[in-house]
């Protein structure tokens, strides 16, 4: 099966973030307050991910052991990536300086 996970110019920085996450723990919390932390084994530009032993934690705060879970990207609500990747690459200034625009050159005389 084939998965769309290029990593160009016309993918944004949350999504080329999260395909560097591969093969690193992440916590993942739903739109139903479930949260699942695991082995983040594959991903797709729609924030499907796919995660490996897991811990899955309830609404009510139960907690359960699963081996293999894929989540749909429509009900996340956010993703807690490793502190590591902060320093990913993506996040590296691109070129040269400011934009010099109008608003740049605003106030000079």
């Amino acid at each position: 099966m084939a998965v769309a996970t290029t990593t160009g110019k016309g993918v944004s920085v949350p999504v080329r973030l999260l395909h560097e996450s591969e093969g690193h723990v992440c916590t993942i919390e739903l739109r139903t307050g479930e949260t699942y932390r695991g082995t983040l084994l594959q991903s797709e530009d729609n924030w499907n991910v796919q995660l490996t032993s897991v811990t899955y934690t309830a609404r009510d705060g139960r907690v359960s052991q699963l081996e293999h879970v894929f989540l749909r990207g429509s009900k996340v609500r956010f993703i807690i990536v490793p502190d590591m990747l902060k320093n990913a690459p993506m996040f590296k200034k691109l070129g040269g300086g400011g934009g010099g625009g109008r608003a740049a050159t605003k106030g000079k005389k």
